[in-house]
């Protein structure tokens, strides 16, 4: 008995060596980001792939720009529209964490009394899906920048790893403006540059409050939700909401 736990204990030993040994030889530079711009991205690999897979021609239009040639409106609508404490925090926004996790207690709950299998003595609330309102801009950008689309507890932990270095190797102005250059604003669109000529004719650096919140609206879900083709009456919604939240951001590199 004792032999074939002993047998067990150098297996699980082993297979854990061999998965950090993994994570170390994959894990990104991430210091290398303090200089150099990413030309693609994760995400924007995967857009490419998707489209290929559907027999589409892959669209890319991608035009970075240094921080200082993006309007200060779209910084602050985008920090009001998806991390109002990023000056704040060191990676991670724990309130938002603990409201997202109540918020998908109710739901679960809900969910639950709706289909009739509610029983507050044997109650095991869902896990949060963190779709809204708990990633941070780093957390985000990690994703992005990094990791799949998959949904795991795996690629989580990584997100959090690779988080908490881009916190440790770049200042807030960088990662905001490395966040800024490669997020999705539509199909094929990535960038503040490409989205501000794609919806405004004119450069990131000449936006209005107006028109940086419209733009900050779409970021959640632009090919979808927040598709202003298909739902313009939900980003203009949401562009009134992160208007009044631009008064309180203030950014303080």
């Amino acid at each position: 008995m004792w032999y074939w736990t002993k047998v067990l204990f150098l297996v699980l030993v082993g297979a854990v060596v061999v998965w950090l040994a993994y994570e170390f030889i994959t894990f990104p530079n991430i210091g290398k980001l303090r200089t150099e711009n990413p030309a693609t991205s994760s995400m924007i690999e995967f857009r490419i792939s998707e489209a290929r897979a559907e027999g589409k021609e892959p669209r890319k239009y991608m035009v970075w720009q240094p921080i200082e040639q993006i309007s200060p409106n779209l910084q602050k609508a985008v920090l009001a529209g998806e991390d109002s404490h990023f000056f704040e925090h060191h990676g991670f926004d724990w309130d938002a964490i603990n409201k997202a996790w109540e918020e998908a207690q109710k739901e679960g709950e809900k969910e639950a009394k709706e289909e009739g299998d509610f029983d507050p003595n044997d109650w095991i609330p869902p896990m949060p899906s963190f779709k809204r309102g708990a990633s941070t801009i780093t957390q985000q950008l990690a994703k992005n920048l990094y990791l799949s689309e998959e949904r795991s507890f795996f690629r989580k932990g990584r997100e959090a790893a690779i988080t908490y270095f881009l916190e440790r190797n770049l200042n807030k102005r960088r990662i905001l403006e490395i966040y800024l250059n490669v997020i999705e604003w539509g199909d094929g669109v990535y960038g503040a540059e490409a989205a501000s000529r794609v919806y405004f004719n004119k450069s990131a650096s000449q936006l209005s409050p107006s028109e940086a919140a419209y733009l900050s609206a779409m970021i959640p879900s632009p090919l979808n939700v927040f598709n202003p083709a298909k739902n313009k009456k939900r980003v203009v919604r949401r562009q009134k909401v992160i208007l009044k939240g631009m008064n309180y951001i203030k950014l303080a590199y």
